[in-house]
């Protein structure tokens, strides 16, 4: 089981409704008694080196996982739930810019 999830750690995940690149695979929250993967979490981004904490986690339904390949994996979703805010410009990356 182990070597499983480190190839799904591996992998990022994508919107092919919107073409929005997610991120990778964190967490896979799974069944013990059926036996069977419920959903994968991708964790919020860490704001400020992880000071101040970081935005909510993704937790991905595994019915809406389309296609699992070698690099990603393809989810299919109106974004209810997947509606990431860009990451904010910070002082630095504006001054460098």
């Amino acid at each position: 089981m182990t070597s499983y999830f480190m190839e799904f750690r591996n992998k990022e995940i994508i919107n092919v409704t919107n073409g929005v690149k997610i991120g990778f695979v964190d967490d896979i929250i799974f069944d013990t008694e059926k036996a069977q993967v419920i959903s994968i979490v991708v964790y919020g981004r860490s704001r400020f080196f992880g000071l101040f904490g970081r935005d909510e986690d993704m937790t991905i339904k595994w019915e809406d996982i389309e296609i699992i390949g070698e690099d990603t994996i393809l989810i299919k979703n109106d974004g209810e739930y997947l509606n990431r805010k860009p990451p904010k410009v910070g002082f630095f990356t504006k001054l460098f810019t």
